[in-house]
């Protein structure tokens, strides 16, 4: 198929502008992230990477060194997500945000009631991520299968597992 005879690039409700005819064998072209996709990309950065990293820095721990890996297969699901389309990718971002602010419950009950500012820290990040999953459904995200929910909190708890032993 010629460059010429190929449509337009389409814009999803993600804010990703991709191809819509990509060549064969090309699979999804993405082109560029839109600006919407960018915002969010920015307030999860900040979200993951600065209130995080302070809270490290001030305990004088260090970040692990695995953080690149769960960084890449993150990346490399996000990728698969977005090839099956805005809702099924939506629906991973709901599940994701529902878990992960069920495993932020876990560690406020587990902290000091005297540790007033990691206490504040992560009711802060809860708070985050249930609104992160109430726009993911209010932007159309479909209810993924049990099996589905269920592989993903078998491998979130494989990660967490590794990264406390290692």
């Amino acid at each position: 198929m010629s460059t010429s005879s190929r449509e337009p690039p389409v814009t999803t409700s993600l804010g990703f502008t991709m191809t819509s005819s990509p060549p064969a064998g090309a699979g999804l072209c993405l082109a560029r992230p839109a600006p919407t996709l960018t915002a969010a990309q920015a307030d999860l950065g900040h979200h993951c990477t600065g209130t995080c990293a302070d809270a490290v820095d001030e305990l004088g721990a260090q970040p692990s060194f695995l953080n690149p890996l769960w960084y890449a297969g993150g990346f490399g699901l996000g990728l698969l997500a977005g090839w099956l389309g805005d809702p099924v990718s939506l629906g991973f971002v709901l599940e994701t945000e529902n878990q992960v602010e069920a495993h932020l419950q876990s560690h406020l009950s587990l902290l000091p009631a005297n540790d007033h500012a990691s206490r504040a820290i992560v009711a802060q990040m809860k708070e985050d991520e249930a609104r992160h999953a109430l726009n993911a459904q209010k932007a159309g995200a479909t209810e993924l299968p049990q099996a589905v929910k269920s592989l993903m909190r078998a491998a979130a708890k494989v990660m967490t597992t590794v990264a406390h032993r290692v």
